[in-house]
């Protein structure tokens, strides 16, 4: 909220940043009876639960996920411009994934969590698996408006374990909801499909942030 405050004003902004690990659910998730009692129990275990304004469904945060956030002015309506919103952040990160040597594409991937036609996926070895995950949220006063774009990026954590702790907590509201780890896919086990044989770089993280970095700046 603070970085759409400064959008408002006037500025850009685009972060890229890391989280402690814990799962963020959207405000909907309020209808759920039992959300401060499952809350609680999380927390004590190390995974706090956390509601944001933007929609969709849960997502896991921690180490080995990337975070990159835009926070910039707009004008027009935002009907006709979270498709545009949506491309150039999804466009960002796929010219940075490709300076690793991953292709990816836009579209749903059933059986992912927090699911959308926005996310970028991969194809390999003839299954395509999400890779990212966005979401978009606008902001209006004083007669000026802006956006704030978010995209999650799977680095090097387990996609089996995310899963598992988004299935986990969906199991103890009772929301009927259900996740297939085989749906996700890490820019490490991306890096090791297209480039077999070597080993993923010790600093992929930076080597991430470093073509998020100079897509940015184009």
């Amino acid at each position: 909220m603070a970085w759409l405050e400064q959008a408002l004003a006037g500025q850009s902004i685009a972060a890229l940043w890391f989280d402690q690990p814990g799962l963020v659910a959207p405000l909907s998730y309020r209808k759920h009876a039992n959300l401060a009692e499952v809350s609680a129990a999380f927390t004590q275990q190390g995974w706090p639960i956390r509601l944001r304004r933007s929609g969709g469904g849960v997502v896991p945060q921690g180490p080995g996920i990337l975070n990159l956030s835009l926070a910039y002015p707009c004008e027009g309506a935002p009907g006709t411009l979270a498709g545009p919103v949506y491309a150039h952040l999804c466009g960002l990160l796929g010219k940075a994934l490709a300076g690793l040597g991953i292709t990816c594409q836009l579209g749903a991937i059933e059986g992912s969590f927090c699911d959308g036609r926005f996310n970028l996926a991969v194809t390999t070895h003839g299954k395509t698996r999400k890779i990212a995950g966005t979401a978009q949220y606008w902001r209006r006063a004083n007669g000026r408006q802006a956006v704030l774009a978010h995209a999650l990026l799977v680095l090097d954590a387990d996609p089996v374990m995310l899963s598992a702790q988004a299935n986990r907590f969906e199991a103890a509201l009772g929301s009927g909801r259900h996740y297939d780890a085989n749906a996700l896919t890490s820019v490490a086990h991306c890096w090791s499909a297209v480039h077999p044989g070597q080993p993923v770089p010790v600093d992929l993280s930076h080597a991430a942030t470093q073509q998020i970095a100079a897509a940015l700046s184009h």
